[in-house]
């Protein structure tokens, strides 16, 4: 690969200004440029990571907002007749015999009669809209790499998702319902991933962590507030709960279009130097713009392997290179184990015998200690063992929740919160480390895979715990070994921790080269 050779100079003398600086034997890189400009954190940084980040708190109550909306709601018998208080299945009681014991507007299933519907009915919903995660996934993640950079895609997506989700009060059944969540979960499916790539491409590699896990911080705020919101409005229409969460988005979106700065990694990689000198010295540190002076003569950075092709050139790339592929099937396996549990453990607490607004509120909490752990340890994890060693403590706790008996009954919750917690700890894990292996052109994309990996496992969830309520089957036994399982990819992957990121196929494939000659060398 052609050396990069943008130089930093300190001017502090005219000598150093008017004459050009000697060339150096190695040039810098890309990266350990922009090191010297953003290795230190500063307020803007912080500012623009905050900023960016908060659309993750969106993204949870539009992700979650079906565990409120499209509960089973509770019911009491009206009479004794027809054995009514023996029977715990409503569809075999006659319709006077029983009332529920809420308005039936406060659920979609009581205001439209779907108490008896089949489970891929009343489960339709909440899977269409990670379907829609999953093709949006496919169809958008690329145009953050490609064309509209990660800032745009972001504002699109959050802007887009508001509004499809204030539509959703419109819905007169279960399949116009079903058919705007799957648009809400179209549009909502790049929002995390362009979130967390755009934080982490704005700060030095020290802080990189760190401040991707503000993200997820985040999120579990979006998480938090919908038990917050929904036990404010237990007796209103479900559809109050997509209004109070869709409003703020959209507003939100308008701070993202004027108030967020572009990935300069991003804007260098496309070409557009002006504009990333101007992003870097916005978002640098005072002690830093004395000497953030480009020079720009003989820059040769291999624009070619991110900037010709389409819009799925990316994806190809990442299939075509054999070390790329390597890396990007077990960690989207290892996803999807993890989606399966993430998204579906908190559409089955209504399965659970504990009350569905504390359950949420612990599953939610327990995403605070899963973010502080990751964002202490996180410069001292190993990613691969912590990746592995999460995702077989969730699965074990998972199936241990799905035990029958009296006994065990007691302790679903806590069982139930260990696993989850374990999930959340890994998806955080690994999304970090999925950052870090791959470069800066393809890095969107294949973190959106992962993403939709995630998402794919989703998908099941809701279908699951759905037959769970009707005895046919122990979803949370489901999730376990599934998350079990595909965990055990893990041991496919390289350890990335403290390594420095690259930013062209070509530089990670000649360090993928160098690391196989020293593996091979000590072998030897």
């Amino acid at each position: 690969m052609a050396d990069s050779t943008p130089l930093l100079s300190q001017p502090n003398s005219v000598k150093s200004e008017s004459t050009p600086p000697p060339l150096e034997k190695h040039h810098p890189s890309l990266d350990s440029t922009i090191e010297r400009c953003i290795g230190d954190f500063g307020w803007a940084q912080f500012l623009q990571a905050l900023l960016v980040s908060s659309a993750w708190i969106f993204d949870a109550q539009q992700t979650f907002i079906t565990v409120f909306t499209d509960a089973h709601p509770t019911w009491h018998c009206t009479t004794h007749q027809h054995g009514c208080n023996s029977i715990s299945n409503i569809c075999y009681l006659p319709k006077n015999s029983w009332a529920w014991d809420r308005p039936s507007h406060t659920s979609i299933i009581s205001e439209w009669n779907l108490e008896c519907a089949a489970s891929i009915i009343t489960g339709l919903p909440a899977s269409s809209f990670f379907m829609g995660c999953l093709v949006g996934g496919l169809v958008l993640a690329t145009l953050a790499d490609s064309s509209l950079g990660r800032k745009n895609l972001l504002f699109l997506s959050c802007l887009t998702m508001s509004l499809s989700a204030l539509l959703t009060i419109f819905s007169t059944n279960i399949w116009v319902y079903s058919a705007l969540k799957l648009v809400c979960g179209f549009c909502r499916a790049t929002i995390g991933t362009c979130a967390l790539v755009l934080t982490t491409e704005l700060v030095g590699k020290r802080w990189r962590g760190e401040v991707g896990v503000i993200g997820f911080f985040c999120f579990t705020i979006g998480f938090l507030s919908l038990p917050a919101i929904a036990y404010l409005n237990r007796g209103s229409s479900w559809r109050y709960l997509y209004v109070w969460t869709s409003i703020p988005g959209i507003l939100y979106s308008m701070l993202v279009h004027f108030f967020v700065h572009e990935s300069p990694r991003w804007l260098f990689v496309r070409g557009r130097k002006e504009e990333a000198v101007a992003t870097l010295k916005s978002i640098a540190p005072p002690s830093h713009s004395g000497y953030l002076t480009w020079s720009f003569s003989g820059v040769s950075f291999e624009q070619e392997t991110c900037n010709n092709g389409n819009v799925y050139s990316t994806i190809k790339m990442l299939v075509q290179k054999r070390w790329a592929f390597r890396r990007l099937l077990p960690v989207m396996v290892i996803g999807f184990g993890i989606g399966m549990v993430y998204y579906g453990m908190p559409l089955g607490l209504g399965n659970l015998s504990f009350n569905l607004y504390l359950s949420v509120t612990f599953n939610a909490l327990s995403e605070l200690p899963s973010s502080l752990v990751t964002i202490l340890l996180i410069g001292k994890l190993n990613r691969k063992i912590s990746v592995l060693a999460f995702t077989m403590i969730s699965g074990i706790f998972s199936v241990m929740c799905a035990l029958k008996g009296q006994v065990w009954a007691r302790f679903q919750i806590g069982l139930e919160l260990i696993s989850f917690f374990s999930a959340s700890t890994a998806f955080n894990i690994l999304l970090i480390f999925t950052i870090e292996l791959f470069p800066t052109c393809v890095r969107n994309s294949a973190t959106s895979l992962v993403r939709q990996a995630l998402v794919f496992g989703g998908v099941f969830g809701p279908m699951l715990v759905a037959a769970e309520s009707r005895n046919e089957i122990s979803s949370y036994g489901v999730f376990g070994l599934v998350i079990g399982c595909c965990g055990l990819f893990a041991v496919c992957l390289p350890e990335t921790r403290g390594r420095t990121i690259c930013d062209t196929m070509d530089e990670e494939e000649h360090k993928e080269k160098a690391a196989c000659n020293s593996v091979g060398d000590v072998l030897a």
